[in-house]
């Protein structure tokens, strides 16, 4: 197994450091991290998809909010699919993808793996296709899945993970380790992807968290125009703040023995590619902490 982090997409928002908490200038710099991850028995599983190629081509196809709003950036080779090229791969190759949710910014890509499987929570669709306020017409777009038809939707079926409710993916093999961790709140089916491998537990937690210090600090700390956008954006704001409040105590409590991270925090982005450099890889497998 190894393990690809993709920045699969750029927005920069106006507001600087009081916007992403690191910036100097005028804008932010806010990721979409994706992962690649390669597997002996399932090729290659994306985790997100960022931005799409067809976003690129079209950004009017994505909100006019949201694209002013977040200023994003729409540049090819910032999409999976030129980054799976780039490192020497087919589109054919990627066959499953798991999605944490279906905001614009996580599912823009699914157009350009047509024989990948997609996996995602059902509450996730079902309020994707609902859209019944303004914000949600705008955050979820269906043309970025129209044509997509080999789906899995899940619900928990009574497995948990480090104590949090989950579901294994079903990618094909008993011996992948990958599971999918409902973390409602941002949206009603927004889910994290837990991996298990060589050297531990990861969790990509999605739009759980904007921010590191909200999580791997014993005191929660935001940005405010993260903290803003955030509660724009909730759908259940007790809810996203509970599952907080948990990665927070798991993260503490793991002393590095958990690799968790979001998905627009650059700083940890950039963390993780560092840390898959220095890391080496192999096939010895950890022993299992699903529990």
């Amino acid at each position: 197994m190894h393990i690809h982090h993709l920045n699969c997409g750029c927005m920069c928002p106006v507001g600087g450091a009081l916007f992403d908490g690191y910036s100097r200038g005028l804008t932010a710099c806010l990721v979409c991290h994706c992962l690649l991850i390669e597997t002996d028995s399932n090729g290659l599983i994306l985790v997100d998809t960022g931005f799409g190629q067809r976003d690129v081509q079209t950004p009017e196809r994505l909100s006019r909010f949201f694209r002013a709003f977040n200023n994003i950036k729409f540049e090819h080779r910032l999409t999976a699919l030129e980054q799976v090229r780039r490192l020497g791969f087919d589109t054919s190759d990627v066959r499953h993808i798991l999605l944490t949710h279906l905001d614009f910014d996580h599912a823009g890509g699914l157009q350009d793996f047509p024989q990948a499987r997609v996996h995602v929570m059902r509450d996730e669709m079902a309020m994707a296709r609902s859209a019944d306020n303004w914000i949600s017409r705008r955050r979820f777009q269906a043309r970025q899945w129209q044509g997509v038809d080999n789906w899995e939707f899940y619900t928990t079926e009574g497995d948990t993970w480090f104590g949090f409710d989950s579901v294994r993916a079903l990618v094909g093999a008993e011996e992948e380790d990958i599971f999918l961790v409902p973390l409602q709140g941002h949206t009603a089916g927004h889910a994290g992807i837990a991996l298990r491998t060589p050297d531990g537990w990861m969790l990509h937690a999605g739009d759980a968290y904007f921010f590191h210090d909200e999580v791997h600090q014993p005191e929660r700390h935001c940005p405010p125009g993260l903290k803003f956008y955030q509660y724009m954006m909730d759908t259940d704001r007790p809810a996203r703040m509970r599952n907080q409040d948990r990665l927070r105590e798991l993260a503490l409590s793991q002393n590095g023995h958990l690799e968790i991270f979001c998905s627009h925090d650059a700083k940890e982005w950039e963390h993780a590619i560092r840390q898959a450099r220095a890391v080496r890889v192999d096939s010895t497998a950890m022993p299992s902490t699903h529990r």
